[in-house]
Formats: structure tokens, sequence, C-alpha cells
């Protein structure tokens, strides 16, 4: 845009003013700091890619972050590879062995989330990590192969200053309840219904 008079570069000058203002005693209204624990949900893809963001950033400020997978552990990660890099900075679980409709076995997937709920637990515990990951964990919650009360219950007793973020789709009610920022990834547009295939760095 070009001919901005003096005129409209005052008043918006006036109106970013007033509009700092506000923003700036909105934030500094805010003092409390805890660990917060993140749901990302919905149909839309990018709720495991947006966790593996906040576990870069925490890990840009120097801290650990732990990472269980509870249903994709079959499945190759890039981000696992990517994350390797930076060594005992990072604690990677794969303990699922795959989405209900390729395991096909009821017993074995329950027992796999139990698995994976408790190296959950056990990095709950871990004092040294600041972020803790529990990918697709929603999932296991929704076909019940985890008591939903007793995972609710454990999340809302973490200690204090971690954070934990849950991944997957149809978060339950209970959870949301307890969470403290919920996202939900609409799902607009998909380029599979196209017929584009999963692709290196897009889907894995």
């Amino acid at each position: 845009m070009t001919g901005i008079s003096e005129e409209d570069a005052v008043r918006h000058r006036a109106k970013m003013e007033k509009r700092k203002a506000v923003q700036d005693a909105e934030v500094a209204g805010k003092t409390v700091e805890k660990g917060l624990l993140i749901v990302h949900t919905g149909a839309g893809k990018g709720k495991s890619t947006a966790a593996f963001g906040l576990a870069l950033r925490v890990l840009g400020h120097g801290g650990r972050v732990g990472v269980v997978q509870f249903i994709k552990g079959a499945w190759h990660s890039a981000e696992r590879d990517a994350l390797k890099t930076f060594g005992d900075r990072v604690e990677w679980h794969s303990m699922g062995e795959g989405f209900t409709w390729e395991t096909q076995d009821l017993a074995r997937d329950i027992a796999a989330a139990g698995r994976a709920w408790e190296k959950a637990r056990e990095l709950m515990a871990d004092e040294t990590i600041g972020l803790l990951i529990l990918d697709e964990l929603n999932i296991a919650l929704r076909y019940d192969y985890l008591p939903v009360d007793e995972v609710v219950a454990a999340l809302a007793a973490r200690r204090p200053d971690l954070h934990i973020v849950v991944t997957g789709r149809n978060a339950k009610p209970a959870l949301i309840e307890a969470a403290d920022l919920v996202t939900e990834m609409a799902l607009v547009k998909h380029h599979f219904k196209a017929g584009v295939k999963a692709q290196k760095g897009i889907e894995f």
C-alpha cells in the first residue's frame, strides 16, 4: 500500500498505542507460573506435530523432554530421529503396536497401553523432565484401553512444574475439563481425499 497520508499515519499510530497499552496491561496481570496440561485433539492433521514443536521449544531453553507413544510405536518416526541429536536430553519410548485395525487383538492393545501408561508414570516422576508428550493417549482412552478416571487423576496430580501434552482425536470430556489448554484441530481440507499418499517429511 502506498500514498499513506500523514493524517492516516498519525491515526494508525494512536490506535496502535492504545492497543499496546491494553495488551501490556493484560500481560502484566498474568502472574501465575505452573506446569500446564495441554490437549491437542480434533479431526485435523497436526496434533502430534504441534506437540513436537513444543518439544523443540523446551529443548531450546535447555530443558529435558519425555515422549511416550501409545499407538504409533510400530511406525518409524523421523521426529524421533531428529530429536536423537539432543542425546540424553530426550527420552523417547514407542510403546504402541499400531492402530487397533492393524493389530486386531484387543488384549494385546490393552496390554501395550498399560505398559505405555506405566512408562508415562515413571517419566512423570522424573524431576529432570520439563515436558512430557503422551502421543495418542486420547486414542487409548477412547477405546477404553485405560481407565479414564485413573489417568485424569494422575495427570491432575502431576508435580507443579511439569508440562504435559496429550494428543489424539476424540479427547474425553473429563480430560478436557482437567486441562489448562485445549486446542482442537479442525479438518478443513486433506490431500488424502485427492489421492495423495503419505509422504516423507509430511506424514512421517
